[in-house]
């Protein structure tokens, strides 16, 4: 999958000098140091590497939590373990169904901020599936089914289109005969605790995203009191908008 990403983002990103050579000593006074990266369904952590390897290059300690996909309960933990490895004020940051788990894992003294992309941001007590209903529908959502064993994939055929369409189309596809299922059990847990009502919260809504609504987005953006940044993309603008999300995750490193 790293491959794809970053074959993805090179394409994208050509000619674009991302990487800053600076050292952690060099970062702004008060900047949490850590960034704990926790990625969405369908895909794994390496959806992140774009993000990660500029934050990195500025001299930060980034960490791609590698979800199992499982269970609400089992993203919590992996999450919960790489907020324990940190040493001192973090950021924690979620991609899509990545929001859910932070929701729910972010309450933890470590963590400074809480960022959310193209993300969801339930309540205490609402579960994705909740939002999903909530919210306007979408051809992306639609698009989503499960198997016989109750694992949920997005459509091979109509992924590129839905998810990732400013990626070159082969590349596209390769992602969606590629993609991570999600078990149908996380999609319908609901979050015992909201962290975002006790953190700075930070929240890059894409304006073209066709899996989770813009309109969805900024509502739940509106709900958790979110400093909002938009940009132009599609669901999956970790990839095509590195800088963009790079640059609002080192403004949430530095929230009081």
């Amino acid at each position: 999958m790293r491959s794809l990403i970053m074959t993805a983002a090179a394409t994208l990103l050509a000619g674009a000098a991302f990487a800053v050579s600076a050292t952690a000593s060099e970062l702004p006074k008060g900047a949490a140091h850590n960034i704990v990266l926790v990625h969405g369904a369908f895909v794994d952590q390496t959806s992140w590497q774009p993000v990660a390897d500029i934050l990195t290059a500025k001299g930060y300690k980034v960490t791609l939590v590698e979800n199992p996909l499982t269970s609400l309960a089992a993203e919590v933990a992996a999450t919960k373990k790489a907020i324990a490895e940190q040493n001192g004020p973090t950021v924690l940051v979620g991609h899509s169904w990545g929001g859910v788990v932070i929701t729910e894992a972010g309450n933890d003294p470590k963590v400074k901020s809480l960022v959310f992309v193209s993300a969801f941001a339930p309540d205490v007590g609402e579960s994705l599936a909740t939002l999903a209903k909530s919210g306007p529908a979408t051809e992306g959502a639609k698009s989503i089914h499960p198997d016989d064993k109750g694992n949920l994939y997005l459509d091979q055929k109509t992924f590129p289109e839905f998810v990732a369409p400013e990626l070159p189309l082969k590349i596209a596809e390769k992602l969606a005969a590629n993609q991570l299922p999600l078990n149908h059990t996380a999609f319908e847990a609901p979050v015992d605790t909201a962290a975002w009502h006790f953190k700075p919260n930070y929240f890059v809504i894409s304006t073209k995203d066709r899996v989770n609504a813009p309109e969805a987005q900024r509502m739940m953006a509106a709900r958790i009191k979110a400093k909002v940044t938009e940009v132009p993309g599609s669901h999956a603008s970790l990839v095509v908008f590195p800088k963009e999300i790079a640059a609002v995750i080192e403004e949430a490193a530095l929230a009081k």
